[in-house]
């Protein structure tokens, strides 16, 4: 046999090639590439990867049945080749890339927040440890140690006070006993008195690395999947130019069904399995609250989850939603949104591997979701999402994604740039933007309006954000508060309360830090109390809705409140420059 036979990139260029084709007697050919790759060695790290990811999308999007269980199979017995190449010392660097990491066999390392440890601690705990190899000769670190140990480690003051060269390791040592110190020092934090926030700041102070093991675990990305209640079989797969937004988001709204709590919770840690092994600690993920938890099918193997956040982790203003999707079984994307009124920032990002099957259709189904959950109409998208620090945005071309579907630049200087692109492209086919423009594309918010078509789309929500609402509290209370924040929540918790005739006096914990939050942005509105009897006491609503069980109801409360729209919108759209 000649020695090509033996090389696997031939046959794993042509697999690649084959994945996401469907014509008639397409199943035959991977089969006969998949029997082929499986019994040939691979001596190259890269070449293990891309067989890896095809696999992957393969089993995401098969072309019949008859193939499913040959690349289950290849996937469960993928661990063997991990092993073969660290005995052959082979460069091990390549699996701990963002878009490589989480492979069988592997180990991982990253500094996680506080629930994310805490999470997975407890997910896989034979297989988490500290990373201490890597922790000791950090001068920040240590300086937070000393002021964070010493409040379960009696008597440590007596050296992290004022000596140097302190055996952090013996007092930890000798602190714990026989327990293993990652969940020991974790429970340590969760016993402070102190809260679920307070308690998170704390720990990430002491930027802990944590390293963990995926040996041949289901949370590795080689084995995160589950068999769907019936597979879907592709004969072909959309592609972006045959999708239209305005024709999907026409549609009727698809129908959420409400999960119970367990169910939640293995809806959420689908998730979270699938972020921390792509070095993603998403706070929706992390933090998702099983009871909040809807699901929706559309056909085609698909299914997509949605949920917010309990009321002690909740954004002070905008309203949250986190979800995800599963293809035939597998997590291929997360998605995210933020807002208040109309009005969400949405995030959404499909892992590497399934980039080539139906994404535009996919963002589509992911904006009908979040429609009908806030009942938003005005979908913003964040410069990050489209290149703004984000060069794999501008590698990908994410600014065309988007703009093909129908958004336009929130600035006007801008969308001429864009028009003027399009003018070029259209002119002349082999045209691309350079990464320069996108850059410069990528500087502002992309807008979209759900009913309205481009010509007829306001400019309200243009240059609105949080931030701005923020840094405009920020420069009153330096300006009459002397930068004391404690004065400044007090007198705008005392107005408000004035004004809108509240008594907060047996309101629960978390509504009263609601009535602070907004506090401070309700007492910069001049005309507050003018407002009437009815605007007041809705707005009061609002407050207490903040911190309910649900947060799409107070994000819906914000929908009907035209007086706080118009206020909110009047100072979060421009920040004057501090006096």
């Amino acid at each position: 046999m000649s020695r090509s036979a033996y090389d696997p990139n031939e046959p794993l260029t042509q697999l690649e090639a084959a994945k996401n084709q469907f014509h008639s007697g397409q199943a035959a050919v991977i089969m006969k590439l998949l029997t082929r790759l499986s019994k040939l060695d691979f001596a190259d790290a890269r070449q293990v990867i891309r067989f890896h990811e095809v696999l992957l999308f393969l089993r995401a999007f098969p072309h019949t049945l008859s193939l499913v269980d040959p690349v289950e199979t290849l996937l469960d017995n993928f661990h063997l080749r991990i092993e073969k190449l660290r005995a052959e010392k082979s460069d091990m660097s390549l699996f701990d890339e963002f878009d490589t990491s989480g492979i069988v066999g592997t180990t991982m390392q990253d500094i996680l927040s506080f629930d994310g440890a805490r999470w997975l601690a407890r997910r896989i705990p034979g297989n988490v440890e500290i990373a201490w190899d890597d922790y000791w000769e950090d001068y920040d670190a240590e300086r937070a140690r000393g002021n964070t140990w010493t409040r379960f480690i009696p008597l440590l003051e007596e050296d992290a006070d004022i000596e140097a060269n302190i055996p952090w390791r013996s007092w930890l040592d000798a602190a714990r006993g026989r327990q293993n110190a990652l969940p020991w020092l974790l429970q340590r934090f969760e016993q402070l008195p102190l809260s679920a926030r307070q308690q998170a700041e704390l720990y990430e102070s002491l930027r802990l690395p944590i390293r963990w093991k995926l040996e041949n675990l289901k949370i590795s990305r080689t084995r995160n999947w589950s068999r769907p209640r019936r597979f879907y079989f592709h004969e072909k797969l959309f592609r972006r130019s045959e999708i239209s937004l305005d024709r999907e988001l026409d549609l009727p709204a698809p129908k959420l069904e409400k999960l119970s709590m367990a169910s939640g919770e293995l809806a959420i840690r689908a998730l979270r399995d699938s972020m921390f092994v792509r070095y993603r600690d998403l706070y929706g993920a992390t933090l998702g609250d099983p009871r909040s938890v809807v699901r929706a099918e559309f056909g085609r193997g698909v299914v997509m989850h949605l949920w917010g956040i309990p009321p002690d982790r909740r954004l002070p203003l905008r309203a949250y939603v986190c979800g995800f999707t599963l293809k035939n079984g597998v997590a291929i994307n997360y998605f995210e949104a933020a807002g208040l009124g109309e009005w969400i920032e949405v995030g959404f990002n499909t892992f590497y591997t399934y980039r080539q099957g139906e994404t535009a259709w996919l963002y589509a189904q992911a904006l009908r979701c979040l429609r009908a959950v806030t009942g938003a109409t005005v979908i913003s998208i964040y410069p990050y999402q489209i290149g703004d620090d984000n060069d794999e945005a501008i590698d990908s071309g994410a600014f065309w994604f988007y703009r093909k579907l129908g958004f336009r630049s929130g600035r006007p200087d801008l969308q001429k740039v864009c028009e003027r692109e399009e003018e070029r492209i259209a002119a002349n086919s082999k045209y691309r933007t350079p990464p320069r423009t996108l850059k410069r594309l990528a500087q502002a918010p992309m807008f979209y309006e759900i009913g309205k078509p481009a010509s007829a789309a306001s400019d309200d929500w243009n240059t609105f954000s949080t931030r701005k609402l923020g840094l405009l509290v920020n420069q009153s209370m330096a300006r009459k508060f002397d930068g004391d924040c404690e004065k400044l929540r007090r007198a705008s918790r005392a107005t408000v309360v004035r004004t809108l005739k509240i008594k907060p006096s047996r309101w629960t914990p978390i509504q009263k830090q609601s009535l602070e939050s907004w506090s401070m942005i309700l007492a910069l509105i001049p005309d507050l109390a003018r407002w009437t009897p009815a605007e007041k006491t809705q707005m009061a609503k609002i407050i207490l809705a903040k911190s309910g069980l649900n947060e799409m109801f107070y994000l819906r409360l914000t929908q009907r409140h035209a007086r706080l729209r118009e206020s909110l919108l009047r100072m979060g759209s421009v920040v004057k420059s501090p006096s």
